[in-house]
C-alpha cells in the first residue's frame, strides 16, 4: 500500500492507531464481568457496555464492506444517516448474547482488516473509512467507558 494521495498518514500510521485503539478498548472492556457488560448505564439512553461493543463492531463490519467497495469500484460517496444507523445497529444487536457480540466485533475487525490488506493503494475513501470505524471511533467512546469502568468499580 501507498502513502493516501493527500498526504495523509501511511498506511502503518493507521494500523498502529486502529491497533492501539482496539487494544485500549479491550483493556478496558477485559476488566468488566459479564454482568458488567450488560449493565445499562454506559450512555444515559440505557446502552451497556455491550451495546458499546455491538455498536462498534457493526462499524467494523460496515467499514469492511466500504472497503469491499473501493477495492472492486464500486464504491460511491453518499450520504449515510449515522444516528438511523446506530439506531438500527443497537436495535438489530440489543438480544444478542454478550458472547455473540463479543465473537462479531472481532470478526468484522478482522473482516476490515482483510478488505484493507487487498486494497492495492490507501486511497482517500479508504482511510476514511478505517479511521471512521477504527481508531478514530474507539478514540470517541474510550473516555466514556473509562468513566463507566470507574463508575461500577466504585459502586
Amino acid at each position: 500500500m501507498t502513502r493516501n494521495r493527500s498526504s495523509g498518514p501511511t498506511a502503518s500510521e493507521l494500523m498502529a492507531a486502529e491497533d492501539a485503539g482496539w487494544d485500549e478498548l479491550h483493556a478496558l472492556m477485559d476488566t468488566l464481568t459479564s454482568q458488567e457488560m450488560e449493565k445499562p448505564g454506559y450512555y444515559p439512553e440505557g446502552w451497556s457496555a455491550k451495546d458499546l461493543l455491538a455498536h462498534i463492531g457493526s462499524w467494523l463490519a460496515e467499514a469492511g464492506v466500504f472497503l469491499l467497495r473501493i477495492r472492486m469500484g464500486t464504491y460511491k460517496l453518499e450520504r449515510l444517516d449515522i444516528d438511523a444507523m446506530n439506531r438500527t445497529f443497537l436495535e438489530i444487536m440489543k438480544d444478542v448474547p454478550l458472547q455473540t457480540v463479543r465473537a462479531q466485533a472481532s470478526a468484522a475487525r478482522a473482516r476490515m482488516l482483510l478488505a484493507w490488506g487487498d486494497l492495492p493503494e490507501l486511497t482517500s475513501e479508504a482511510a476514511f473509512w478505517i479511521r471512521k470505524a477504527g481508531a478514530e471511533h474507539y478514540g470517541e467512546h474510550v473516555t466514556r467507558l473509562r468513566e463507566w469502568v470507574t463508575q461500577l468499580r466504585s459502586s
